[in-house]
This record gives C-alpha cells, structure tokens and sequence, in this order.
C-alpha cells in the first residue's frame, strides 16, 4: 500500500510539474534569410544546451527515407540518443554509410523494403552518404534538447514552451556557416530572434 501511495504521490508531482512548466514557458520565433534566397528551409534553430535536464526520447523512431535516389528529409534533428531508422523505400538497392567523427558507420547495401537503424550516442553534425549513388546526401544533427526548429520554405520558425533562462540560440544550415545568439526566455514570454546566413 505504501509502495502504491508512493508511485500515486510522484505521478501527482511529475502531472503538475508538466503544468507549471507549460505555463511559465516561453517561445522563440524569428525569420531567416540565406544568401542567394534559395534552400532556407534546411536551415535549423536550436538551444545549444540546456544544464541540469535530462529529456525523455520520443515514442517513435526519427526516420530518414529513401526515395527516388534522395534521402527524405534532406536534414534530419533528434535528440541524443535517438534510433533512427532508414528506409529503403526505392525500387533499387540503396547504401547508407556516414564517415563522420560523431557517428562513423556502415549499413552496407540493402534492397527495397529493408529498413535498418542506427543509435546516436553523441552529440554533432551526422552526413549521410551512399556507395551506390554519390549523388545522395543528407545529414542527421544529434542535439542535447528537443527544443528545435526546422525552418519553413517562407523563413520562419518557432520554438515553443522553452523553459526561462539563459540560452544560445544556434542556427545551422549545410551550406553556411552557423551563428548563435544569447538569448534570455521569460516565463510566458515570446523572443523574436532573425538570422542572415551570407557566409
């Protein structure tokens, strides 16, 4: 009985904690533009780290496709970690390997309808690449936190229910140089941060 009061009493505590944190969070919104106006959208925002928090992995599994000799999406952010999974949804056979010094690996070749999985232990920029076709590529970013943000084909973006405090806001993009900014998040407060990827 004991034990069970107990488990009840934390499940209350971690019901309401969710609640308060809801509350008090915050969001980050802005609008990118990258040099040329073209390919904003695999531009991503993230919170580089955020001290003293561990945060649950999702349910599913992040996937990265394979279809028509393009790896779907072109980039991919999980969280630290994550399995991903990799479809071959082509009717050929596909190779995925990475040589990246955060996660080097090799799924080797494997037809239509196989999907294998690779785990992301570490954090860091992930490329993907294929033996069969040089032309694919793509990249996996392995971040510390889920608060992130792909940015749409119109260069916005929005981060929501950012706990307050202190962070680096991180914009990266495959083709430009990444660039932070400080940023403080107020309880139930809104942050409009714009970025200029030209280098």
């Amino acid at each position: 009985m004991k034990s069970k009061l107990t488990i009840l009493a934390i499940t209350i505590n971690i019901v309401i904690f969710s609640s308060v944190r809801m509350v008090n969070a915050g969001d980050i919104k802005g609008n990118v533009k990258v040099l040329g106006g073209k390919g904003v959208e695999y531009a991503l925002i993230y919170i580089e780290k955020i001290e003293g928090r561990l945060f649950p992995l999702p349910n599913k599994n992040p996937v990265v496709d394979q279809i028509r000799m393009t790896f779907v999406p072109h980039v991919l952010p999980v969280l630290v970690g994550s399995t991903v999974a990799f479809p071959n949804s082509d009717s050929i056979r596909h190779n995925v390997f990475s040589p990246s010094k955060t996660k080097k690996f090799n799924l080797g070749t494997y037809p239509a309808g196989i999907t294998k999985k690779v785990t992301f232990e570490k954090t860091g920029v992930v490329s993907l690449l294929c033996n069969v076709h040089p032309e694919m590529s793509a990249f996996v970013l392995v971040l510390q936190n889920p608060y992130f943000a792909m940015v749409d084909k119109q260069g916005k973006y929005k981060i929501s229910d950012v706990p307050p405090g202190d962070y680096t806001l991180v914009i990266w993009h495959p083709k430009f140089k990444s660039k932070n900014s400080k940023i403080t998040i107020r309880q139930e407060g809104s942050v409009t941060v714009d970025f200029f990827l030209d280098e």
